[in-house]
C-alpha cells in the first residue's frame, strides 16, 4: 500500500509529506485548494506523463517520493534487475527540459519500465473513467477481465494472426490477368538484362580496386622503388638492410668475449631478417605490378554496365544479385499463382477452422461469465441505493475479427418498468457514478492491486445515495487501501484517515498544505463542506453527528 507521498515544487505545492493508512482515506478541500495536484504527484510516481508546466514557478525540477509497504516479490523487480523490498521506495524527478529520471530502490529505470509496476501497485479512477464505460468498444475488454480470459485470449490472437496472415499471402499473390501479364513481361525483362551482366558478388569493388592501381600505377612504381632504395641501399647509400647486417656483424663478435651482450646481438638480427624480407615482398611487388591502357579501359566498360543496373536495382554486385534472385521468386509465384492460391486456400480453411474453434470456446465463456458479472453488477448496484435497477451484457455474433468473434454491450434499466437500452441512453450522472463504482468494485476483485484511488467519482451523487456510496468504499478498504478525493461529507465522515487540502498566499506566492485532521478539525471541515464558508452551530452539530454515526 501507499504509506508516504512527498511532494516539492509541484504547482501550488512548495513541499508536502503525506501520510496514509491501510484503510479509508479521504482527501477534501475547496475548489481549487490542490487537490488535483495530489493525484497528479500520484500519476507521476506510477510513471503516466507529466508536464514542464507542473512545475513551480521559479524552480527547475520538481520531485515526487512514494513509499510503499507490504509490497509483493512481484515478478517485475527480477525482470528489471531492481533489489526487492517490501517497503519499495520509488523516486521521480521532472525538469523543466523536458529530462525525467526515475528510481525504485535506488536503481534508475525508464519511464515506461515504472509505469509497468505502477499499473501493479495502484489503480487511479477518475470521473474520465465513466466515458470509457459508455463506449461500447471497452465493454467486451471489462467482461474479459472479469472472465480472466487472458490466457484464452492468448490463444485466439494467435490463430487469428496466423489466419490473417494467409489471407493477406492470398490477396499479394492473387491479380487480374492484364496485372498478372504485364507484371510477368516487367520481371523477365528485369532478369534477363541482370542475368546477361553475369556478374560476381564483390565484382565491383575488386573492379574498383584494380582500377586505384592501374590509374595510379607510376605513383606506386615510384614509391615502391624509393622504399627499395631506402632499404637497400645504391651505388651511393647504404640502405637499412645493409647498416643492419654491419650491425649484426660487429654485435656478434662481442659473443666471443662475453654473454653479457647476447639479447642485444638476437635483437638486432630480428630486426635485419625482418627488413630484409620486406625488402624482398617490396622488390616482388614492384616486379608484379603491370599497367595496360587496354586492361583499364575493359575495367571501365565493365564497370559502366555495373553502374547502369546499380541506379535500378541497388547499391552493390550483391543487392543486384539479391533484386535478381527475389525476382526470379516472384516471376514463379506469379507463373504458378494458381498452384500456391490453391495450397493457401486449403491452409486458410484449417486456419479458419482452429481460429473458429477458439472463438467459440471464448464465447462460451464469456456468456457464462456474463450472466455471473451482471448478477454481481446488480448486487453491487442494489447496495448503492439503486433496487428496481435491470442491468444485462448484450451479446451479438459477427465475423471473426482482432477480439473473437463477438459484440458486447451492457444494457440497463434503472427504473421498473422501462425497457433495457445502452447504458448511454438511460444513465444520469448520478446512476453513472454508481454503476461505475459497482463494476469497478467488482472488476477490483480479479486483481492484486493494494491500493484504489478515486478521484471524484461520486460527482452527480447526493442524498441516501452518496451514503450509500460512502457505505460501499468503506467496505472496499477492509480489503484494499482507497483514497478518495471527494466534496460529500458522507464521504469524509466514514473516512479513517481525513486529509485536508488547503492552500494560502505568502508574499504574493500561493502555497498549498496539506494537513491530516483530528477529531476537531474533521467535524469543523464536514460543517463547511455541508454548508459553506459560513460554518454555523448547525452546521457543526449536524458534522458532529455524521462522525458520531461513522463510528
Amino acid at each position: 500500500m501507499l504509506s508516504l507521498l512527498h511532494i516539492e515544487n509541484i504547482a501550488v505545492i512548495e513541499c508536502a509529506d503525506i501520510s496514509f493508512d491501510a484503510g479509508f482515506n479521504v482527501l477534501t478541500g475547496e475548489t481549487g485548494a490542490g487537490k488535483s495536484i495530489v493525484i497528479d504527484a500520484i500519476s507521476a510516481i506510477l510513471g503516466e506523463r507529466t508536464y514542464r508546466d507542473m512545475i513551480r514557478t521559479g524552480t527547475d525540477k520538481a520531485t515526487v517520493r512514494a513509499v510503499f509497504t507490504d509490497v509483493p516479490e512481484l515478478p517485475w523487480f527480477a525482470e528489471n534487475s531492481v533489489p526487492y523490498d517490501a517497503e519499495t521506495v520509488i523516486h521521480r524527478d521532472v525538469f523543466l527540459d523536458g529530462k525525467n529520471i526515475c528510481r525504485v530502490n535506488g536503481t534508475l529505470v525508464t519511464v515506461s519500465i515504472l509505469r509497468k509496476l505502477g499499473i501493479q501497485l495502484i489503480n487511479i479512477h477518475g470521473q474520465h473513467d465513466s466515458a470509457s464505460l459508455f463506449d461500447e468498444a471497452n465493454h467486451l475488454i471489462f467482461l474479459d477481465d472479469f472472465a480472466e480470459n487472458s490466457a484464452l485470449r492468448g490463444e485466439y490472437a494467435a490463430a487469428f494472426d496466423a489466419m490473417s496472415q494467409i489471407r493477406r499471402e492470398i490477396q499479394r499473390v492473387s491479380m487480374d490477368e492484364g496485372e498478372k501479364l504485364r507484371k510477368m513481361e516487367t520481371l523477365r525483362y528485369q532478369i534477363e538484362e541482370i542475368s546477361k551482366a553475369d556478374l560476381e558478388p564483390d565484382e565491383d569493388e575488386q573492379l574498383e580496386e584494380r582500377r586505384k592501381i592501374l590509374q595510379n600505377g607510376e605513383k606506386l612504381s615510384d614509391a615502391m622503388h624509393a622504399a627499395t632504395v631506402s632499404l637497400y641501399g645504391d651505388d651511393d647509400t647504404d640502405g637499412a638492410a645493409a647498416l643492419l647486417a654491419e650491425a649484426e656483424r660487429e654485435l656478434s663478435r662481442l659473443n666471443r668475449y662475453t654473454d653479457a651482450y647476447s639479447s642485444l646481438h638476437e635483437r638486432i638480427a630480428d630486426l635485419m631478417y625482418q627488413v630484409q624480407d620486406v625488402a624482398e615482398e617490396i622488390r616482388d611487388a614492384r616486379d608484379d605490378l603491370s599497367f595496360s591502357a587496354e586492361e583499364l579501359d575493359k575495367i571501365e566498360a565493365r564497370l559502366d554496365v555495373i553502374h547502369r543496373l546499380r541506379r535500378k536495382y541497388g547499391a552493390t554486385c550483391r543487392d543486384i544479385l539479391a533484386y535478381l534472385e527475389n525476382a526470379q521468386k516472384e516471376l514463379d509465384e506469379i507463373e504458378f499463382a494458381d498452384d500456391i492460391i490453391d495450397r493457401l486456400k486449403k491452409k486458410l480453411e484449417k486456419a479458419e477452422t482452429e481460429a473458429m474453434e477458439i472463438a467459440l470456446r471464448l464465447r462460451e465463456n464469456r456468456k457464462k461469465t456474463a450472466e455471473l458479472l451482471s448478477a454481481r453488477i446488480l448486487s453491487e448496484l442494489t447496495q448503492l441505493d439503486m433496487p428496481k435497477v435491470q442491468f444485462s451484457c448484450v451479446f451479438q455474433e459477427t465475423e471473426m475479427a482482432a477480439n473473437g468473434a463477438d459484440a458486447v454491450a451492457f444494457y440497463m434499466s434503472a427504473n421498473a418498468g422501462e425497457a433495457l437500452k445502452p447504458l448511454n441512453k438511460v444513465a444520469s450522472g448520478g446512476e453513472l457514478a454508481r454503476i461505475m463504482l459497482a463494476m469497478k468494485n467488482v472488476l477490483a476483485e480479479q486483481d492484486q492491486v493494494a491500493t484504489l484511488i478515486f478521484d471524484e467519482v461520486d460527482t452527480g451523487v447526493s442524498g441516501r445515495a452518496a451514503q450509500k456510496v460512502a457505505e460501499k468504499l468503506r467496505s472496499v478498504a477492509k480489503n484494499k487501501q482507497v483514497l478518495c478525493v471527494t466534496h460529500l461529507p458522507q464521504l469524509a465522515a466514514l473516512a479513517s484517515t481525513h486529509l485536508l487540502i488547503a492552500k494560502e498566499e505568502r508574499s504574493g506566492r500561493t502555497y498549498t498544505t496539506v494537513t491530516p485532521l483530528d477529531i476537531e478539525g474533521r467535524k469543523r471541515e464536514l460543517a463547511r463542506i455541508i454548508g459553506g464558508a459560513n460554518i454555523t452551530e448547525t452546521t457543526l452539530k449536524s458534522a458532529g453527528e455524521m462522525l458520531a454515526d461513522a463510528t
